[in-house]
């Protein structure tokens, strides 16, 4: 229940004390000019304390949005394997809007601060403004860290992400090779000096496996007898494994045979046999050679995911091909697989038609 004390100061002035007393709660108190406010201070106090919510605002008073990234960096950072792309990210909210407590942490707030980051110049391409896609990473990153403070510290009542848009994202980048594309490109790569670029390249191109997950292979992860390359950490979380077709299988039967023995890697540096070899060079030599314009590594599992889209692989065929949990990620591919809509279509105008006099 809530006590309201009348005082009169030396001066003469009054104000009004407020006791908000609930069983098992500690007293909250707060001295007002007018009884009006101090009413309304009560009753609203008394509310927010039956309700859970008193003591998250008060909590969301004391810490900073600074401080809720410290905190996530130290206890949630280190457990995500993208960690290294993140901390960036939690560095510029921290320089930006960190002084702010959560409690004044507002939704116009952040979502001004991500309309300027869109109009910054691109980090890899100064001459053009930031892409929605990274604009939409800072806004995760900061999502995560108030989810915390929420959920976990209990430091908020609720987040202000929830009111924040999200950017509108370009529909997925679809570019894959053409017959005559690939045939000169496998060329370019069978014919560079480079000794690991055309097996790198095919693994790819015949896995649809992610360049993070093929460059870093180890011999551990390979198994030549059952022509599959297991993935233990891939990017979703889940594990996978590659099949090794006829002509990539026989390749690594032949590495094996004269592999390193200080390095585990399928593909080691060969300034530094622990570390990745760094094919970019040779990559772009070979594109140029094989006069493939436009064209990504990362495009090499668009190849294969359009490839085998337009051999009639269905959508959560293409899910489980390509590692992702969801079908909204290989939905960019429906358009490829024309002959399995179509059988579809005719199956189910044949049931519709059925019996019917046409």
């Amino acid at each position: 229940m809530a006590a309201i004390e009348k005082r009169t100061g030396t001066d003469g002035t009054t104000s009004y004390r407020v006791k908000v007393r609930l069983r098992g709660q500690p007293v909250q108190s707060a001295t007002f000019a007018s009884l009006s406010k101090a009413k309304q201070w009560a009753t609203q106090t008394e509310a927010a304390i039956r309700e859970g919510r008193y003591f998250q605002t008060v909590e969301a008073k004391r810490h900073t949005l600074a401080e809720a990234i410290e905190r996530y960096e130290r206890e949630k950072l280190p457990g995500i394997k993208t960690a290294h792309n993140r901390r960036p990210l939690l560095h510029w909210w921290r320089d930006k809007l960190g002084t702010v407590t959560l409690a004044d942490l507002t939704a116009p707030a952040i979502n001004d601060a991500l309309q300027a980051l869109a109009l910054e110049p691109s980090e890899r391409h100064p001459d053009r403004p930031r892409a929605a896609q990274t604009v939409s990473h800072y806004r995760q990153a900061l999502a995560s860290v108030l989810s915390e403070a929420v959920k976990t510290w209990e430091w908020m009542e609720q987040s202000p992400m929830h009111r924040v848009p999200k950017p509108a994202l370009p529909r997925g980048r679809v570019r894959y090779l053409s017959d005559d594309e690939r045939t000169r490109l496998l060329t370019a790569c069978k014919e560079s000096a480079n000794d690991d670029l055309y097996l790198a390249v095919l693994l790819a191109l015949t896995t649809g496996g992610r360049q993070a997950e093929t460059m870093a292979a180890s011999w551990s992860q390979i198994d030549l007898n059952r022509a599959t390359l297991q993935l233990e950490e891939t990017k979703n979380g889940s594990r996978r494994a590659l099949h090794l077709t006829a002509p990539v299988l026989e390749m690594l039967k032949e590495r094996a045979k004269v592999r390193r023995i200080d390095t585990g890697l399928l593909f080691p540096s060969r300034v530094n046999p622990k570390q990745a070899v760094d094919l970019r060079q040779p990559w772009e030599k070979a594109l140029q050679t094989a006069g493939v314009d436009g064209f990504h590594w990362h495009d090499l599992r668009h190849t294969f995911a359009s490839m085998a889209a337009m051999n009639g692989a269905s959508l959560p065929e293409l899910a489980a091909l390509l590692g992702h949990k969801t079908l909204a990620m290989v939905q960019r591919y429906a358009h490829l697989s024309p002959q399995h809509t179509a059988s579809l279509a005719e199956r189910v105008a044949s049931k519709m038609m059925g019996g019917s006099a046409v």
